[in-house]
């Protein structure tokens, strides 16, 4: 008898990294428990249709890679700008294809077949199957390899290595150059009371100003600091860290810190989100992360897996096989 044939999953978003990598790592998931070729999409909209309600979006209008059919067993999208072609899919598959929206689509929930939403949005349904935190690519055999790829200028670094991941401004929240002064001199001392090295990697979103400020105020430790030229080490750091930094803006950088096992501890920023609070109180509630005060050990936790938890629920509703 004949191998079944691989399932085709499309992983789609706005190509941005951070949501790319959501859509990516649960679709990366899925093909770790069944066959499966991945195709990753990447979606625009003409003449900046892209910015009205997603309702008043038409199709014709999309930009970037082709959604034509054959359409894939499986669609897993991430973002707004997804909304306007994961919201007819089902229709156009003539129900063939399995449709899932990561994050809350503030759309109606029956024009897909599961929505994976974080905890902290408090979205409810019967197709909605909530993960603390965001769906990451991280697995130990990815975090290894990328280590591999930076060895040479890691692996002599002295313990404890510190990965500090900054994000920036956000609709909730910022990084003044003050506030950023202040977590350098925080996290130096840390580093230099333990004797330790330094890997610092900002993000798209770090103000230049607060990119400066901490870069200054840091560049004399042991370590690396990525400065946005060349190969990307954010995975490396976190396969090389002995405790891990980031800031309170991002549900991604905390859940890919909290997949390592690693110490994990968060950094304040400038603002607040009432979300994102729940989000850090659920980690610190079970022991996964704390926040930053100086100290650079905590008792161990079991990995962070809700991407894998969320591809077994993804195909035990497609076809009951996990």
């Amino acid at each position: 008898m004949a191998a079944p044939r691989p399932l085709r999953i499309w992983a789609v978003s706005d190509g941005r990294a951070g949501i790319e990598a959501q859509a990516l790592g649960l679709a990366e998931a899925v093909a770790r428990l069944k066959p499966a070729h991945i195709a990753v999409k990447r979606i625009g909209w003409r003449a900046g249709l892209g910015r009205l309600p997603w309702r008043l979006i038409p199709p014709r209008a999309q930009s970037g890679d082709p959604v034509a059919t054959p359409y894939p067993d499986i669609w897993i999208a991430a973002g707004r700008a997804t909304l306007p072609l994961s919201t007819r899919m089902l229709k156009w598959s003539e129900g063939r294809t399995f449709v899932v929206q990561l994050q809350d689509p503030k759309a109606p929930l029956d024009a897909f077949d599961l929505v994976v939403p974080p905890e902290h949005d408090g979205l409810t349904g019967p197709n909605v199957f909530p993960i603390l935190g965001a769906p990451n690519r991280i697995t130990a055999e990815k975090l290894g390899l990328e280590f591999a790829r930076f060895q040479e200028r890691l692996a002599p670094l002295p313990h404890p290595r510190v990965a500090v991941i900054v994000g920036g401004k956000s609709k909730a929240h910022d990084l003044s150059p003050a506030r950023a002064r202040a977590l350098a001199a925080a996290i130096a001392a840390a580093v230099e009371g333990a004797g330790g090295a330094l890997l610092l990697s900002f993000t798209r979103r770090t103000p230049p100003a607060a990119r400066e400020a901490m870069t200054a105020a840091l560049r004399h430790l042991p370590g690396m600091i990525w400065d946005g030229a060349g190969e990307n080490p954010y995975f490396a750091f976190l396969a090389a860290a002995d405790a891990i930094l980031v800031t309170e803006d991002s549900t991604n950088l905390a859940t890919d810190a909290a997949a390592t096992g690693k110490p994990l501890f968060v950094l304040p920023m400038d603002g607040r989100s009432a979300k994102l609070a729940r989000f850090h109180a659920e980690l610190q509630r079970r022991n996964i992360a704390r926040p930053f005060v100086g100290e650079l050990t905590a008792p161990p936790y079991a990995p962070l897996l809700e991407t894998d938890r969320a591809a077994r629920e993804l195909l035990r509703r497609y076809d009951g096989s996990a």
